[in-house]
């Protein structure tokens, strides 16, 4: 027998990754600022740092965000040498936090370049 998931459900999911978010931006005051989704469906929370940025400080945001939300399950993946893609994500009160962040290289050979750096 299957447990129908209503809109009640979801809404409440929703709200309750309102309420994670809400103790992530507090406990995260002097970090960087990043955009945040709550996944329509409720449960998820996704923040997103902005790629256009140079390499090394997206790279920065990231790390800081990382350490500080204490996120696992980290993978990074190459995209054509130019770009990476970062993903981190870990299960915070019930809620499934997930960090990403679009890398561009300078030099095209998977590392910023010092111009990139600055």
């Amino acid at each position: 027998m299957s447990v129908a998931i209503t809109n009640h459900d979801r809404a409440r999911w929703q709200r309750q990754a309102a309420r994670e978010l809400m103790v992530i931006l507090e406990a995260g005051a002097g970090l960087p600022v990043i955009a945040w989704t709550v996944n329509p469906a409720g449960g998820g929370l996704a923040g997103r740092i902005n790629g256009l940025a140079p390499a090394a400080a997206v790279r920065a945001t990231f790390a800081a965000w990382h350490q500080a939300l204490a996120l696992d399950d980290v993978v990074e993946t190459a995209a054509g040498g130019a770009v990476a893609y970062l993903r981190a994500r870990a299960w915070r009160s019930g809620i499934r936090v997930t960090l990403l962040a679009t890398v561009f290289h300078a030099d095209g050979d998977g590392h910023a370049d010092a111009a990139a750096a600055v």
